[in-house]
This record gives C-alpha cells, structure tokens and sequence, in this order.
C-alpha cells in the first residue's frame, strides 16, 4: 500500500513538472504571421542571396521577417553584423537561441518589431521574404536609402522597380521550395534634373535605376539612354559611351 502510494505521489509530482516546465517552441511551415505566412527559405537560396549582395565583415544586414533567423546567422557566419526584424515573439526567441548554438550570437541579433516603424538606414544589405503587397509599401522607403545600399528579396517583386539582377535555383541545385528564386536590386541615386557638364548641358528623367533625357552640345541635341547604379552612372548619346559618378547633388562626368 505505500509503496502504491509512493508511485502515485511520484507520478502527480512528474506531471505537475511536466506541466510547469515550458515546451520549447517548433515553428509550422504556413504558420500565420502579423503581415505574411512563414515559409522557411532553402539555405541554398539563402547562400545565394547573401552572394548576390556580395556581403562581407565590412556589412551590416537586416533581415526583415526574418523567422527561425537563418538568413542573419549565414550572414554573421560571413563575418557580417545582421540584424531580423521579427514580429513573433516566439520566433524571436527561437532565433537567439539558434545564433548562440551556431556560435555567432555576438554578431547576430533579433529584435520583436514591426517592420514599417523599424529604421533600416543604417543597413548596407536587406533581405526579405515579404510579399509583392508589402515589398511595395516598403519601397519608398527603401528607395529613400544610402544610394548603393543592396536589397535581395525571395521570389517577390518590387512591382515596376525590375531587379537589376535575378538567379532562380533548381532542385538540381539542391532548392526543393518552389521558393527559390532571388531577385537583387542596388538603390540608385537620385539623379533626375539639369546638370552643366564639360560636353555641354545634360538633362536627365529617371525611372528607378533607368535614364532617359538629352544632351544638348553645340547646335546638336542627343538622345540619352542609361542606368544608374547606386552612384554610379552611364549613358550613350551621339554615338559616345559616358560614365559618372554623383556626389552630392553634383554630377561628375568622367
């Protein structure tokens, strides 16, 4: 009889502990979130991403969304210093713990925020997996960024804001998600205006990072066609490659 008893104690104290003690939180795949669902990118596709923007030590990355926190701890497996920005307190969690297990905590961080009220200008990567919607709502901000600054998003568009370049990965590449395209952009400078140059005087529209205008030299006025690409820009006219550099709101051909 006591020893009966003795297990029956034994067995209220094991569920009463089992019960106190906290479960370690799993994220699901197409779990809901406060903007989007969280779908985990392949880590090739992370890898991609992060050689797309070609991060090194000298970068400082922010991952908006950034789940289970992959993409910040690859990045500071670089060297990197990389920031997510994640609403879910849960995966916040999970995500330090998953940074110090990997041995990088001292340069990967989380933080539970929303993304628009966070501040990215600080930032010389961003990397994403939002949706079109959201990356659209996001854009003007982003394109309000250090010119130069590299964004990387996970199969979503910026809208008419056309990547400047665009990697899709196979399954014989090891990407098993239908998730597996990265699209990059750099965030051009604001160039659209009038400028008096050596050749003459230079006008120039802009459409994010693609230029259009004239440029009027002696008596003949040229048809311009170009890019610009963080500070950096080019242009044909009259027949004649030119390259510049914006500094300040200067333009400097060379």
């Amino acid at each position: 009889m006591k020893k009966t008893l003795l297990a029956l104690l034994l067995a209220f104290g094991a569920l009463a502990q089992a019960q106190q003690a906290p479960s370690t939180f799993v994220p699901e795949e197409f779990q809901a979130g406060k903007d989007v669902v969280w779908v985990p990118t392949p880590q090739v596709l992370v890898d991609k991403m992060l050689d797309m923007a070609k991060v090194t030590p000298a970068d400082f990355v922010m991952d908006l969304g950034s789940g289970d926190g992959r993409t910040v701890i690859t990045a500071a497996k670089r060297g990197a210093r990389a920031l997510g920005v994640e609403y879910n307190p849960d995966m916040v969690e999970l995500s330090k713990r998953n940074a110090e297990q990997e041995g990088v905590a001292g340069k990967a961080a989380f933080v539970k925020a929303d993304l628009f009220e966070t501040d990215f200008s600080e930032a010389s990567v961003i990397t994403m997996f939002l949706l079109p919607d959201i990356n659209r709502k996001l854009r003007p901000k982003i394109l309000d960024l250090k010119p130069g600054t590299r964004i990387v998003s996970n199969s979503f568009t910026m809208g008419d804001w056309k990547a400047d370049e665009t990697a899709t990965l196979t399954a014989d590449t090891g990407c098993p998600s239908s998730y597996c395209t990265a699209l990059f952009w750099i965030v051009p400078a604001k160039v659209a205006g009038t400028y008096k140059v050596p050749q003459g005087e230079l006008t120039l529209k802009q459409d994010f990072q693609m230029l259009t205008g004239t440029l009027r030299t002696g008596s003949a006025t040229f048809t311009v066609e170009g890019r610009v690409r963080g500070e950096e820009i080019t242009f044909k006219a009259g027949g004649r490659e030119y390259r510049g550099r914006m500094n300040g709101k200067s333009l400097e051909l060379r």
